[in-house]
């Protein structure tokens, strides 16, 4: 899933863009896990991870709520081989405070959203829930305090190649950056990187489950969640309970189809919000949509030629600006905070604010301060917070998307399609259409994802599952959602959010409500019900 990172207040849906890095390391036996494997049919003895009693405890770091409890679940690195390495995944929860009936399991997106952080900032969203579940989030593998993959500043040199003087004039010059990133990929994140992947966590998932005591996984998975969740219930269909899937991913697509269908809704997002802002006197876009679109697109440009200084040690481009956009276009109780941060960019040259966008750690290349090299975490404790690597999710992301992607263009079929592709990513949008077109290249050179995803997620045998569709989502568009009830079968139920922005359940009453009752009592709304923009279901 590509870009498809959001962020508002209460419930971040991660999910920016990029792919890749499984590079050198992936080399030996391939892990059983990319082959899928099927809960019934699996010869592994996977006992000892199985039966571990999960210990939990006070949650430690500054701002961790006090009723939030931490602890960890021991997972074995490669599924080919369990009775070699291991590595800790950090879950949180909130318990249960009426009559307990078991877990539900959040995922809230990315790939490379850490869940232990995002459930401590957003756990007051979930609060009904608790009237019957433990409310429960981790960090996936790879993730966060979960042995966390990082790049370093090898995604710097290559992202910052792609302009038109150097990738369009001679794009064979490109390729030999792409490489050099992966390399320096698989040199900052350790044993971990060969093992990264939506199927390699759908099993990790199965082992939170049984390590919680719950007969039947019940889950809410928000935007690339969703994928996550598709994942589980096809290597795992006897154990599915009660699953809701929000803002759904395609799980067909190739990556540079998501791409251009990203830029695309990205780019009305920008419109929706430079119509808003204009009508303000403090928008300073000025008062014409067209201008204020143009407007954009000249202070993206400038930026890129003549990039801003920053207290981070690395300059402020024009492609952080596109990310930093990205990041508050997601839902519309952002723009005024938008608004307020350009504002300052434009009248004042103060990126102070675009730069709060761009910590959530989706501008690439990042102004950060990036750690040394080195060969990387060795998967196994989970490691503090404070240690997590800066670039992680965007590390993270790369890493999935590819690792979860079974395409790879050869040498030839990159320089020889670069300018077709920049041309129709610029066409969808202007803004956005280079740093999605950036995303999808970083996985040339790395090693060929799986295509289990791709073949064999579809025609499930499970209860049915609530999959939720926003009309205006600008990451995962309303039509990825049919496709993919269609594809999963009879069991998936579809509800309608007849509004805008990326996911449901944080913005519309009626998603909310539907949902909870869904996980809570298993009332389903009937199929092809809708909830409008006003949260009043039809």
């Amino acid at each position: 899933m590509l870009a498809k990172l959001s962020t508002r207040p209460g419930l971040r849906r991660c999910a920016l863009a990029a792919t890749a890095a499984l590079t050198l390391m992936g080399a030996g036996l391939p892990s059983l896990a990319a082959h899928g494997g099927a809960d019934a049919d699996d010869p592994l003895d996977l006992s000892r991870f199985h039966d571990q009693k999960v210990v939990w405890s006070a949650c430690r770091g500054d701002g961790m709520p006090k009723d939030l409890q931490c602890a960890k679940v021991t997972v074995p690195l490669d599924y080919a081989h369990p009775g070699r390495a291991t590595l800790d995944l950090a879950i949180a929860r909130y318990r249960a405070t009426g009559h307990k009936r078991g877990s539900v399991v959040l995922d809230f997106g990315g790939p490379g959203g850490a869940g232990v952080p995002e459930l401590a900032h957003s756990g007051k969203e979930f609060m009904d829930l608790t009237d019957g579940y433990d409310v429960v989030a981790f960090d996936p593998r790879g993730v966060g305090r979960s042995s966390p993959v990082s790049c370093g500043n090898g995604q710097q040199s290559a992202l910052a190649s792609l302009d038109d003087d150097t990738a369009l004039a001679d794009p064979q010059a490109l390729l030999p950056r792409l490489k050099k990133a992966a390399a320096v990929c698989a040199e900052h994140s350790g044993p971990v990187l060969p093992h990264i992947g939506t199927v390699d966590a759908a099993r990790d998932l199965d082992v939170i489950r049984q390590a919680l005591g719950d007969k039947k996984l019940n889950y809410l998975g928000f935007s690339y969640g969703s994928r996550l969740g598709a994942v589980y219930a096809a290597q795992f269909p006897g154990k599915v309970g009660r699953m809701v899937l929000d803002g759904v991913d395609t799980l067909t697509e190739p990556l540079t189809e998501q791409g251009l269908a990203g830029a695309r809704g990205q780019q009305m997002a920008l419109d929706d919000f430079v119509g808003w802002c204009v009508k303000d006197i403090a928008c300073p876009l000025g008062r014409d949509p067209r201008m204020g679109r143009e407007g954009v697109v000249r202070l993206v440009r400038s930026l890129d030629e003549n990039p801003l200084p920053t207290d981070f040690g690395a300059d402020f481009t024009g492609q952080d600006l596109v990310g930093a956009i990205g990041q508050g276009l997601y839902s519309r109780e952002l723009w005024p905070l938008l608004e307020r941060a350009l504002a300052q960019l434009i009248e004042g040259g103060d990126a102070s604010g675009v730069l709060g966008f761009a910590g959530g750690g989706i501008a690439l290349p990042l102004p950060f301060p990036l750690r040394s090299p080195g060969a990387g975490p060795s998967p196994g404790a989970l490691v503090d917070a404070e240690d997590v690597p800066p670039d992680n999710l965007p590390a993270a992301l790369m890493a999935i998307n590819c690792a979860d992607d079974p395409d790879r263009p050869t040498a030839r079929q990159v320089t020889a399609d670069l300018r077709r592709l920049r041309a129709a990513y610029d066409k969808a949008s202007p803004v956005f259409g280079r740093y999605r077109l950036t995303e999808v290249l970083m996985c040339y050179g790395r090693p060929k994802g799986t295509d289990f995803i791709r073949d064999e997620v579809k025609d499930l045998r499970t209860p049915r599952m609530l999959l939720v569709g926003t009309r205006g989502d600008p990451a995962t568009p309303y039509r990825w959602t049919v496709e993919t009830a269609k594809r999963l079968g009879p069991s998936a139920v579809v509800l309608d959010n007849r509004s805008e922005g990326h996911t449901g359940y944080g913005t519309s009453k009626c998603v909310h409500r539907k949902v909870d009752d869904f996980l809570l009592y298993g009332s389903l709304p009937p199929s092809g019900s809708s909830c409008g923009a006003d949260d009043d279901a039809d």
